[in-house]
C-alpha cells in the first residue's frame, strides 16, 4: 500500500507542476503559468482582453512562423481562465492572416485588428491590415481591409472615442512608422510620421489618464534596441525618444491604476525568452522571466483582480503553444 500511495502522490505531483510551471521570480511576487492551447501545428502571436465578464484570447494558427499556407486567426473564450473553448476561426483564402490584436470599442464591441500577407512562394507580394467586429464574441463581421496596401497597423489603443495606432512600412532606405487615429476602427487619418531610425516596426501605444502618449518601438537595424517615446498632448506630433538599452520583440506594455508601467516582449540576452520588465519613460528593466524559449513572445496583457494576466506563446516544450501567466507583481 505504501508503494502504491507513493506512486499516486508522485503522479499527482508531476501533473501539478506541469499545469502550473514556475517562472524566474524574486521576493514579493509570484507567477502561475498554464498552457491553454496547442491544437494547431503552430500557435503564435497572441492578444488578450476581458469582455462582458469573460476572457477572450486570440492568436494565429498556421504551419510555421512565416511562409505558412493561409494562416488563420483563432479566438478562444473562457469564464474562469482555466477551461477554454473556441469562439471563432477566421480565414481568408490565399492570405496569411497574422498578428491579431483584440480591443473593446467605445460602443461596447470587440474589434480584431489583423495583418494580411500574400506570398508567392517565400516572396512577400503584398500586405494590408484587416478588421472584424463582434458584439458577443461569437458572431463576427466579414474581414474588411483598412489603410493602404503596404501598411501594417500593428496595434490600436482606444482613448476616449479615438483609436490610435502605429503602422510600419517597409520603405527605402529605411522603414517608416506612421501614427494614425480613427473614430470607428475603419477609417484612419495620418497624424504624423514618427522620427525613429533603425528599421522601426512593431509598436505599442498607451495613454495615461492625463492624455500623455507613450510608445515602445521595436527596431531591426543598428543596435536593434527598442526606443521609448513620449508625447505630452494632442495632436501628438512632438515626440521625445530614448534608447531602452534592450532589444525587444513583440513589444507590449500596460499602465497600472497606480501609474506603474510593466512591459513584456521577447528578450534576446543569451537565449530568447519572454520577460516582464519595469518600464519608465527613460528605461526598460527586465525583472521576471516567464517559462519560455525558442520562438516566443507577442504577449497580450490585462490588469484584473489585482494581478497581471499575460497570454503569450512559446516553443520551449516542443511546438509553439499558447500560455497564460497570472502574475502577482512586486509592490
Amino acid at each position: 500500500m505504501r508503494t502504491r500511495d507513493c506512486l499516486i502522490f508522485f503522479v499527482l505531483y508531476i501533473l501539478a507542476i506541469s499545469f502550473f510551471m514556475p517562472a524566474s521570480v524574486g521576493e514579493n511576487q509570484s507567477v502561475e503559468v498554464q498552457k491553454i492551447w496547442d491544437q494547431a501545428a503552430y500557435n503564435s502571436f497572441v492578444d488578450l482582453v476581458r469582455f462582458k465578464n469573460q476572457w477572450f484570447c486570440t492568436f494565429r494558427e498556421g504551419e510555421s512562423h512565416v511562409y505558412g499556407k493561409d494562416g488563420t486567426i483563432r479566438v478562444i473564450r473562457s469564464l474562469d481562465a482555466v477551461t477554454w473553448e473556441s469562439a471563432v476561426l477566421l480565414a481568408e483564402k490565399g492570405v496569411d492572416l497574422r498578428d491579431p490584436k483584440i480591443s473593446v470599442t467605445p460602443d461596447g464591441r470587440l474589434m480584431l485588428l489583423i495583418g494580411g500577407s500574400v506570398y508567392d512562394g517565400k516572396t512577400l507580394v503584398s500586405r494590408q491590415p484587416r478588421v472584424s467586429f463582434s458584439a458577443d464574441g461569437d458572431n463576427w463581421t466579414p474581414l474588411q481591409p483598412i489603410l493602404e496596401k503596404g501598411d501594417w497597423l500593428w496595434r490600436v489603443t482606444w482613448f476616449g472615442d479615438t483609436a490610435y495606432g502605429v503602422s510600419y512600412e517597409l520603405a527605402e532606405p529605411d522603414w517608416l512608422i506612421k501614427l494614425f487615429k480613427s473614430n470607428d476602427g475603419l477609417n484612419y487619418d495620418l497624424v504624423t510620421i514618427l522620427d525613429v531610425q533603425g528599421s522601426p516596426n512593431e509598436t505599442t501605444l498607451r495613454l495615461t489618464p492625463e492624455g500623455e502618449m507613450i510608445a515602445l518601438v521595436r527596431r531591426e537595424s543598428g543596435n536593434k534596441h527598442a526606443w521609448i517615446g513620449t508625447s505630452k498632448k494632442e495632436p501628438y506630433t512632438e515626440w521625445t525618444w530614448t534608447d531602452s538599452g534592450h532589444q525587444v520583440g513583440g513589444p507590449n506594455f500596460i499602465i497600472l491604476p497606480d501609474g506603474r508601467i510593466w512591459a513584456s516582449g521577447r528578450d534576446y540576452h543569451q537565449e530568447t525568452r519572454t520577460v516582464l520588465a519595469k518600464l519608465t519613460r527613460k528605461s526598460y528593466e527586465p525583472v521576471i522571466t516567464l517559462p519560455s524559449g525558442g520562438d516566443t513572445s507577442y504577449p497580450g496583457m490585462v490588469w484584473f483582480d489585482g494581478r497581471l494576466w499575460e497570454a503569450y506563446y512559446s516553443s520551449h516544450e516542443g511546438k509553439a503553444s499558447i500560455y497564460l501567466a497570472k502574475v502577482t507583481l512586486p509592490e
